[in-house]
């Protein structure tokens, strides 16, 4: 509809509410006077009553304009709107009162008696007023709910008439939020489709019909209640809940094979009342890990307020969104060092487009690898803090290119540290991996070697806190196994496990960005930070759930096979090496641990670092075995 049309409309809408008020409130009145004088009328009397209209008129109609009764949408109101209504009425009453009683006083005082102003003048019985509000409330309400009474009758008799060609839904949760999501179904004429019926874990729930629909069982019952009413979808909406009892509910809904929703985090709403159906989304694979996902201390990371911020490896999938995350802490900038332009400039636009340019963003393109160019920045920016994410990590691939991983990883690390050092830097943090713990593959032990960089550093820095964190699997980065999984199901399976029972430690990218940015703060020099990452996940239990949530029934509409481990690759992961045991302590967050400095000669790790230009490809191995002695091949 026009906008002006529709605010024609508004305005004629309202126009008609107000004269309605203004005949009942003066009607009521009148009559309950009139009764009051036992019946008895004439044009004295009569002249005395309407001359009271005015102030009455003026009362209501303010109170009710202050509480916006007229921008009220009656066709949606429910409680809230009722109670404002029968408050601005009260009020209404008691000025009314107020007026009649000062005016009597006054009149007293004056001693005013002429024939049209004595009962003008006069209190009437409390009864009058009480019952004229009670009645003004009854009348009024009717008028503003008879719409939405019809409304809500023809949209029941609509819904009726094609209940067979709308989208079946389940909603799992009776409560406030359930029932916002039932109001706005309503609102918007079923549109969306059909809630056929309500599950809830309070059994006193049972039994029990919210706007129509039905409490059927508990979320236990939902298999069971799917193909009883050939449910087209599940809405998941329940937001105070465990998080080992939501996993468990989204698991049964998403064994149904029905297409499941997820109401939006309620913090980010006014009310859980307020929930829409355009804001659920599709439930991902993050909400069915094992674990919650973890949340760390903001305060932590404010060290990078007001700073220049150098990311290397900013345009990668870790990198992109570590740069996302530092910006929520109002860096004065932020440096993206990449040596692939076209990830790094979206990644500029986007902040760019978010804080409009504040922080300032920029770019600058090189290699790690290159210490003159590293150098170049660091003397253009001169950045308080870097995070080093610049790194080849794909295994497979490293095992076939090991001198690159070398020249990439090892090299590329010391080269960044080295200036940072120089540079006199705050704070380097370097994104290792789990994979540098008892390495059987060359990324692995590459990261390993980084680990034992920062240590040097750490150890001959007069200023610069060194620190490393180690994390798994990071779900949806840049060759994960999610993205892989995703793009084999568009092609109709089947999906590729190495191996059934090969398991991973999970995070999410956030949790990754969060967890460098973090370590940051907490660095003291030295320290290998490690996150709490809860229990490994079997990799086959992550293709069924990805199946499943695509709508198909893992092993019969989509298979699942097992290749066989690649070269390099572990059953497991672990976190932190037996030497690293001792003496390990929690920080303050008690969800991120710091390892214990493992002994190494450092003027070992400096000599072969300095044969990394001169060394022949074919000699990268026993580079890596020289370094990391207990990294074991897996071939």
């Amino acid at each position: 509809m026009d906008n002006k049309l529709y605010k024609k409309k508004i305005s004629k809408r309202n126009l008609a509410l107000l004269l309605i008020d203004f005949l009942v409130i003066n009607f009521v009145y009148i009559i309950m006077v009139y009764i009051h004088w036992n019946f008895r009328m004439d044009a004295t009397l009569l002249v005395r009553l309407l001359l009271r209209v005015p102030y009455i008129t003026l009362f209501y109609l303010l109170f009710y304009t202050v509480f916006k009764i007229y921008k009220t949408a009656w066709r949606y109101a429910g409680l809230y709107e009722v109670i404002t209504y029968a408050l601005s009425t009260i009020l209404g009453t008691a000025a009314v009162w107020v007026c009649d009683y000062t005016a009597m006083k006054i009149n007293r005082a004056v001693i005013v008696d002429a024939p049209l102003t004595r009962l003008y003048f006069n209190v009437l019985p409390f009864s009058v007023y009480l019952d004229s509000t009670l009645i003004i409330m009854f009348l009024c309400l009717i008028v503003r709910l008879a719409y939405r009474s019809f409304y809500i009758f023809k949209n029941e008799q609509d819904r009726r008439s094609h209940v067979s060609e709308l989208k079946q839904i389940l909603i799992i949760g009776a409560g406030e939020a359930g029932t916002g999501l039932l109001r706005d179904f309503q609102k918007n004429s079923y549109k969306f489709g059909n809630p056929v019926a309500l599950v809830d874990d309070d059994r006193s729930k049972l039994g029990m019909s919210i706007n129509g629909t039905p409490v059927v069982g508990t979320c236990n019952d939902i298999e069971a209640v799917c193909k009883k009413y050939n449910i087209d979808e599940i809405i998941f909406c329940i937001p105070s809940i465990s998080d080992d009892r939501r996993r468990e509910i989204l698991d049964f809904a998403v064994k149904t094979g029905v297409s499941v929703k997820i109401a939006p985090d309620i913090s980010s709403l006014d009310s859980a009342a307020d929930l829409t159906y355009k804001e659920m989304r599709n439930v991902d694979i993050l909400d069915l890990l094992s674990r919650p996902e973890i949340k760390l201390n903001p305060d932590v990371c404010k060290y990078v307020t007001d700073k220049t911020v150098l990311v290397t490896g900013g345009g990668g999938s870790i990198g992109s969104e570590l740069c996302r995350q530092i910006a929520r802490y109002n860096p004065e900038t932020i440096v993206i060092f990449d040596i692939y332009e076209n990830n790094a400039y979206e990644l500029k636009s986007s902040l760019d487009l978010k804080y409009f340019g504040k922080p300032k963003v920029e770019i600058r393109i090189g290699s790690v690898r290159e210490y003159a160019r590293l150098k170049e920045v660091f003397e253009e920016f001169h950045p308080s803090s870097v995070f080093h994410a610049a790194a080849h990590k794909h295994v497979p691939l490293m095992e076939d290119s090991p001198y690159e991983a070398i020249k990439n990883n090892v090299l590329g690390t010391y080269n960044t540290a080295l200036c940072a050092n120089e540079y006199g830097v705050d704070n380097f943090v370097l994104l290792s991996t789990d994979k540098a713990v008892n390495p059987t593959n060359v990324m692995g032990a590459t990261k390993r070697c980084c680990e034992l960089i920062i240590q040097h550093f750490s150890k001959i820095s007069t200023h610069t806190k060194f620190a490393a964190v180690r994390f798994g699997n990071v779900l949806g980065s840049n060759g994960s196994v999610i993205p892989l999984f995703k793009e084999q199901l568009k092609k109709g399976g089947p999906l590729t496990v190495t191996h059934p029972d090969i398991t991973r430690y999970f995070m999410t990218i956030p949790e990754a960005a969060q967890l460098v940015v973090q370590a940051g703060g907490l660095a003291k020099g030295g320290e290998i930070f490690v996150l709490d990452m809860g229990e490994p996940v079997k990799i086959v239990t992550l293709a069924e759930k990805l199946i499943r949530l695509s709508g198909f029934e893992p092993y019969v509409d989509i298979d699942i096979q097992f290749t066989g481990l690649r070269p390099g690759e572990k059953l497991y992961e672990e976190l932190i090496l037996p030497s690293e045991k001792e003496g390990m302590h929690k920080t303050d967050n008690h969800k991120i641990f710091i390892t214990s400095p493992t002994d190494f000669d450092d003027d070992v790790l400096l000599e072969h670092i300095k044969s990394i230009p001169e060394m022949k490809p074919e000699e990268a191995r026993q580079f890596l075995k020289e370094l990391v002695p207990n990294f074991n091949e897996k071939k």
